[in-house]
């Protein structure tokens, strides 16, 4: 028997679960590939160490971009090697994918997501959006007749939804999220203080010193980038506050579409909302006092999700449970 699969295809990171043994792959989404040959020369962990450090023959591929799949092929390759690193295909049977996507996405981008999955091969494969999904792996019961929001923030997209028995009464999708937040950085300090830095070390300062409120004003952190002026190698230090600044528009836009998120949604759920709070999920939930921010501009309670991170990829294991539940999106 093939033991059934949750698939959460992020921008930044694939994770799988596999029903019966929990989350046992969580890898970037990236993909190396050599030009000269058009072969796929590494995948996931390996492909991210090269970041930034490679040969000119050598392509560092984010196959997928806010959410979707910006390169068709490259995200089959990846997730026919992710399947096929799990060793789950039965001898006779092929295992049930559940997949997930952000809110915003067309049909189209639907059919490419399960195309891929279908090819990479699953059986029965089954789409949902990621902030249900997150909303059920971050212990919210979404099934009952009451209101519950979820803020997913991903690599690629931010997912804002409000549900209810199941399904999501309104939603938003930005496209400012884990991976805009690292291009913010990387633009201030070029802007602000004269030195290149690549995406993995911008990744680093977010993660060290990052904060999106009332950031720590002895937090600092050296940085090593190149100086835009004589092109040489420099440090510098950068401190938490100049990093909010940073982040400041990005995080501001976020707060506006939760509010709007709100406006849209019918009394009886609101009120659902200001009893239960807002669940944060995904990656960006880490950036220190992001329920706070949220908290201080809308005056609605925020919590994080235990495992942040894990929580589209833990939900997809309890969905599967009963996946007969789910219509499947051609």
């Amino acid at each position: 028997m093939a033991r059934d699969i949750g698939i959460d295809l992020g921008t930044a990171n694939v994770l799988i679960n596999l029903s019966g043994k929990g989350i046992v792959l969580n890898e970037p989404s990236v993909v190396a590939v050599d030009t000269n040959t058009d072969k796929v020369v590494a995948v996931g962990t390996d492909a991210y160490e090269m970041v930034g450090r490679t040969p000119g023959n050598i392509r560092v591929i984010r196959p997928l971009k806010n959410g979707v799949i910006a390169d068709f092929d490259i995200t089959e390759e990846m997730l026919s090697y992710f399947i096929e690193k799990l060793n789950v295909k039965g001898f006779m049977s092929k295992p049930n994918i559940l997949i997930c996507a952000p809110t915003g996405i067309t049909s189209i981008e639907q059919k490419a997501i399960i195309q891929a999955a279908e090819k990479s091969g699953g059986g029965q494969v089954y789409l949902d959006f990621e902030p249900k999904v997150a909303a059920v792996g971050a212990g919210l019961d979404i099934f009952k007749p009451q209101g519950n929001m979820v803020i997913d923030i991903g690599g690629g997209t931010t997912d804002i939804a409000i549900l209810s028995m199941g399904e999501i009464v309104t939603s938003r999708s930005l496209q400012w999220a884990g991976d805009a937040m690292s291009r913010a950085i990387i633009s201030y300090i070029k802007n602000e203080k004269n030195l290149l830095i690549g995406q993995r070390t911008a990744e680093q300062i977010k993660i060290q010193i990052g904060a999106a409120f009332k950031p720590d004003p002895d937090k600092s952190m050296t940085v090593r980038g190149r100086d835009i002026v004589d092109g040489l190698p420099k440090q510098i230090t950068i401190t938490a506050p100049e990093i909010q600044v940073a982040l400041q528009d990005g995080l501001m836009s976020i707060v506006a579409a939760t509010k709007e998120v709100l406006e849209q949604t019918p009394p009886e759920l609101s009120a659902d909302i200001i009893d239960r709070g807002i669940m944060l999920t995904g990656g960006g939930a880490l950036l220190r006092n992001m329920d706070s921010l949220i908290t201080y501009y809308l005056q609605v309670p925020v919590l994080t999700a235990d495992d942040p991170l894990e929580a589209v990829a833990l939900g997809t294991g309890i969905l599967l449970q009963n996946i007969e539940q789910h219509t499947k999106k051609r």
